[in-house]
Formats: C-alpha cells, structure tokens, sequence
C-alpha cells in the first residue's frame, strides 16, 4: 500500500511541477538557466510529458507480464528519478526538455495502477513546495519521493498472478498469505486468480473483436467520447499552467497561494467523489459536470475579456478567477474526470477491456500533448478570453454528448448493459 500511494505521489509531482516552475525559468533571477524561457519553450516543457507518456504506456503492459508487476512498477523509479535529476542540475533547455521526456515515460507506464486521491496530493505538493522554495529545492523535493518508492518495493512481493502465470503455486500461496494475513484462508482467491488467468488466456481480443458487435462499437463510441472531451475541456491546461493563469488574472492574491487553494480544493473533492460517484447517477454526475464547468469557463473568459478591455471594470473582482477554477476542478473531479473511465469498465467484457483501455489512454495522452502544446499559442492568438471561451464550447457539446448518447449503467448488470448499447443511442 505505501509503495502505491508513493508511486501515485510521483505521478502528480511529475505531472503539476510545470505550474510552479515555468513562473521561475521565465525569471532571471530564479532560473537555473542562462536565458529566461519563452513562451514557445514553456509549451514544449508542458507538453512533452504526453509524449513520453505515450511512450512508456505501450510497453508497461508486456514488461507486466514478462518480468513481473513488481519489477515493472519498481523499473518506473528509474525514468522518475532521471528526470528530477536533469532537472536539477539542468543547464539548458534541452536538459529540461529531456527530464519532461522520462517523467513521461514513468507516468504513462504507471498512471492506471494508482490511486486518484494520492495523485491529487502529489499536485497539491509540487504546488505548496513551488510556492515557497525555489527552483532548484523544488526539484530535490520531488526527487526524494520515487528514491523512498525504489526503495521501499525491494520489501515487496511479486503480486499472486504473476507467479500463478508463471506455475509458481506455491509462491503464489506465501504472498497471498503474506498480503492477507496467516490466518487467512487464500483457496478461493487463488482459484478465482487462476480461473481469471485462464479466461484471458483463452480469450486474447483482437481489434475486429472489439468491433464485431453493435454494443461493443457503441461501448467504444462512448468511451472515446467521454476521452475526447475529458481532456478538450481543459483540464489539463489548468492544472500544468495554473499559477500562469492566475498571474494572467491579476489577482491581488499571489498566484501560487492560488495554485495551492485549488490543489487542495481538488484532494477535498477527489476523497468524497469516490462516495458520490456509488450514490449518484453516472450519466446525471456527467451532466453537472460538464454543465458546471461549462459555466465556469464561459465566466473566466469574460473575466479577462473585460480585463483586457477595461481593466478598471474587473476591480474588486480578482475573486473570480479563483473560485471558477475551484469551482471547475470540484465539477471536474465529481463527473469528468473518474467517470469516463469507471464507465469504460462497465461497458466492455473482460476478454476486450484491455484493448478499449489501451486505445482510450492512448488518446488521452494525444489529447493531453494537444492541449498543454496549443494553450498558449490559442492565448496569443485567440486572447486568454478566446481560449476559455473555446474550452467552454466544446465543455458544451459534450454536455450533448452526454445527454444524446451516453447510456445509464449504475446498478445494472453487464448483460443489461450490453443489451441497452445493443439497441443503439436513440432506443
């Protein structure tokens, strides 16, 4: 359990550190480097964790199975532990934008092993340490979590169904006890891991099975549906450029107290939406969520529409920045971002789910390069206006989306679930 929830503190360190540093490299007086960063090079610092990301996602799943989830899971520390140091003792750009590269390439092969919350907290953290310490403190900081991760999975064993894939029973057997308890009786665990092993062994999907039934291409429809506008909604614009965009605002606030009010506005959110998410409706959850949201950009971008035009007007109201974007990531956290992919666990059959997994994080990763890549040049051409406004806009259609052709799942069965999407959309 602590190695989890270290490996999902690394993910979030990794994946928030931009908000916090790209502030200090675009200052002289805080920067490692010799030159002050543009704005193009900020983007390509933002964005080329997607990159890697997508790099490391692909080979995780095969490493799983070959060497081990211990090893694989342990092996991420490496590219994490890289990364930090190139960035602490970076130089030049290219340094950092190597360092970006490996965080990836870690990220992408363990962000579906942990858990939501710890990851929320690794954010909250590069938040709070960004804000007081400075560029290079901030870097050792991170880097300390995956080296305590490292080490703390030398004390771990091999998960039960790797050894029982491997015919190593009586292996099996000790870590089951060994994760349970003594006194614990593991047979029907271990029949029920072997019984799962032998299913996916006997039931290896292809891509023409993913698409051999009208509810599974509507399943599909759905899933990279739900990506696509996870990601277009901008999310991730906010949460790797979240102190530049406060700064933007012009809030009498300091920008990094900003970022680290909305980090811990998003742990908050993230410990209680796991008890929502079993009460409520998937597809109502969905709806607020995007509707909310919705809302919240369209009011950033007349914020600084009006900034822009008259920056007298906005007096008094640099509050308003602040509790949209608080207000975005709680809506966020409750609907858009755990839902898409509960959702896709409900609606594919265990023999596929690993495939419509790999081409819904795959997405996610372009989507993620896309957004974090663009932001700022959308800034420069659209305004900081233009570019909330145009996440409002796609937020809204996949308000649509929701409402049109997302089915209901909660308390129904796979069979249920099946026969609805077999149906079609409007049925």
């Amino acid at each position: 359990m602590v190695s989890v929830t270290l490996g999902a503190f690394a993910v979030g360190t990794s994946l928030s550190w931009t908000s916090p540093a790209l502030p200090l490299l675009s200052n002289s007086t805080t920067s490692p480097l010799e030159e002050d960063i543009t704005d193009d090079e900020g983007m390509w610092i933002g964005s080329l964790l997607a990159i890697g990301a997508l790099i490391g996602a692909f080979p995780a799943g095969y490493l799983a199975d070959t060497v081990g989830r211990k090893l694989t899971l342990a092996g991420l520390a490496l590219p994490f532990i890289l990364s930090w140091l190139l960035i602490i003792f970076a130089n030049s750009i290219g340094m950092i934008y190597s360092a970006r590269i490996f965080a990836g390439i870690a990220t992408g092969g363990a962000l579906g092993s942990y858990f939501q919350l710890l990851l929320t907290i690794g954010i909250l953290f590069s938040y709070g340490v960004g804000a007081f310490l400075n560029y290079t403190v901030l870097g050792i900081s991170c880097c300390i979590i995956p080296i305590i991760y490292l080490a703390v999975f030398f004390f771990m064993p091999e998960t039960p169904s790797f050894l029982l894939s491997k015919g190593k029973r009586s292996e099996a057997i000790s870590t089951l006890k060994w994760f349970r308890g003594d006194n614990y009786d593991v047979r029907s665990e271990l029949c029920k891991i072997e019984e799962e092993i032998t299913e996916a062994r006997e039931n290896k999907a292809t891509f023409k099975d993913l698409i051999s039934s009208n509810a599974n291409i509507n399943a599909l429809v759905i899933s990279l549906g739900l990506m696509l506008f996870q990601q277009l909604s901008g999310i991730n614009a906010v949460i790797f450029y979240t102190a530049s965009i406060f700064q933007a605002a012009g809030s009498d606030l300091d920008s990094n107290v900003c970022a680290i009010i909305v980090g811990a506005v998003q742990v908050v959110v993230t410990y209680f939406a796991t008890l929502l998410v079993d009460l409520a409706g998937r597809k109502i959850l969905l709806l607020i969520s995007s509707g909310v949201m919705c809302v919240c950009l369209n009011i950033l971008g007349f914020y600084f529409y009006m900034k822009e035009k008259d920056e007298s007007s906005v007096q008094g109201l640099d509050w308003v920045p602040l509790v949209c974007v608080c207000v975005y990531i709680i809506c966020f956290s409750l609907g858009f971002g755990p839902l898409p992919w509960m959702m896709m666990s409900e609606l594919f059959s265990n023999s596929i789910k690993g495939l419509a997994s790999g081409l819904a994080v795959s997405l996610n990763w372009i989507l993620t390069f896309v957004v974090t890549r663009t932001f700022v040049d959308i800034i420069a051409k659209m305004g900081t206006d233009g570019a909330f406004w145009l996440f409002g806009v796609i937020t809204a259609i996949g308000f649509l989306f929701v409402c049109l052709l997302v089915k209901e799942t909660k308390g129904k069965s796979f069979v249920e679930i099946q026969r609805m999407l077999g149906k079609g959309f409007f049925k």
